[in-house]
């Protein structure tokens, strides 16, 4: 079994940056990719960006150039740097870990609201 815990949401300005984190505890040899998720009310959960265990990258269309995903594997970490944020960014950031998608973790979520 795999525990994530995630930090940093909050209130921001469109404009403005946040920086998520995702620390993995359990597990943890399971996983070989950890990504975000992101789910508007009333909207389906979908991909905002993940990373292999070699640091492979995969990001959403609707946020390559603002957010950045990274990842210490020492820390058994995943970060999402968040720039440029827009209203429409505004959702529940859910911290994902999978076993090449066959296995998934969840964390609980963070809220992100961005105004206008």
């Amino acid at each position: 079994q795999v525990q994530l815990v995630e930090s940093g949401g909050g209130l921001v300005q469109a404009g403005g940056s946040l920086r998520l984190s995702c620390a993995a505890s359990g597990s943890i040899f399971s996983i070989n990719t950890m990504g975000w998720y992101r789910q508007a009310p009333g909207k389906q959960r979908d991909l905002v960006a993940d990373i292999t265990n070699g640091g492979v990258t995969n990001y959403a269309d609707s946020v390559k150039g603002r957010f950045t995903i990274s990842r210490d594997n020492a820390k058994n970490t995943v970060y999402l740097q968040m720039n440029n944020l827009k209203p429409e960014d505004t959702a529940v950031y859910y911290c994902n870990a999978n076993h090449y998608r066959l296995l998934n973790w969840w964390g609980p979520g963070t809220q992100v609201t961005v105004s206008p």
